[in-house]
């Protein structure tokens, strides 16, 4: 691994995840407030978000960040490109699962160069599995290459979700129906959670394809560029180009036209 800013990101996210562990056996006890309903941050998720940074910056001092708990700092502009780069940076995505104790949780760090991704982490500190993708140079698993599964179809396809919520609500009823017509043709449907997470297990083939509504940048920078780099594709609901922002759909190339085939016909006006 000879990319420099990869190397910190790794570095980076492996120092946060030790951090989340060692705050595992005493989850009872940590400080919880509610982002909105149904929406929570930890004292962990602040501590490691602020690590992260804090380490990046150490080697990065001029770059921007995107972070999920402190939002733009040092004057980055994400949304109108003008920092050269920008660190999008979700501490600890699967927080209501760690709160809980149900382990699948994990750190996610990407990369932006004016606009584009340049690499990206995703680490899961309990299974102590590390996701990486430089763009240009593939997407890794604790160093060894993996690509996307050979899924042609749903049939016999395992396809990750993610079910609306908070502010996304008013999607549930497309989503339901959506949710119906996969459930017919799909071998199964998994909700574990941790949208990054589920994104890496795509580029590991672990998953054939995967859709949710509502997502944010720091859900996504990390797990898309993985796909992309293991020869898989993403986009919006209607196939457009995914911004880092939205309503995602992901897999294998013939799944991922499987199932935007298959949510078409659900699509309300807003969501198209």
């Amino acid at each position: 691994m000879q990319h420099p800013m990869l190397n910190i990101a790794v570095r980076a996210a492996r120092r946060a995840g030790d951090l989340i562990m060692r705050s595992m056996n005493r989850v009872h006890q940590l400080e919880v407030r509610s982002k909105e309903r149904n929406d929570f941050v930890t004292e962990v998720d602040l501590r490691a978000e602020q690590d992260i940074i804090d380490t990046i910056r150490v080697a990065f001092p001029d770059h921007g960040f995107l972070a999920e708990e402190s939002g733009h700092t040092d004057g980055a502009k994400y949304t109108d490109g003008k920092d050269e780069f920008v660190w999008i940076i979700d501490p600890l995505d699967g927080t209501t699962n760690f709160i809980h104790g149900f382990p699948q949780f994990a750190v996610s760090i990407g990369l932006q160069r004016r606009g584009k991704l340049e690499c990206g982490v995703i680490y899961d500190p309990l299974k102590q599995e590390l996701f990486t993708a430089a763009r240009g140079d593939g997407a890794r698993l604790d160093d060894r290459r993996i690509r996307v599964s050979k899924q042609i179809s749903l049939e016999g396809a395992l396809i990750g979700t993610g079910f609306p919520f908070r502010s996304n609500i008013q999607w549930l009823d497309p989503y339901m129906a959506m949710f119906r017509e996969v459930t017919k043709q799909a071998a199964g449907i998994r909700r574990p959670g941790a949208a990054s997470l589920d994104l890496a297990y795509i580029a590991a083939g672990r998953l054939d394809g995967f859709w949710e509504m509502g997502l944010s940048p720091w859900d996504t920078a990390a797990g898309t560029l993985l796909i992309i780099e293991a020869g898989g594709r993403v986009g919006t609901l209607t196939g457009d180009d995914y911004q880092q922002q939205g309503n995602l759909v992901a897999g294998t190339p013939k799944v991922y036209e499987a199932l935007l085939a298959i949510i078409a016909p659900h699509l309300s006006a807003d969501l198209q």
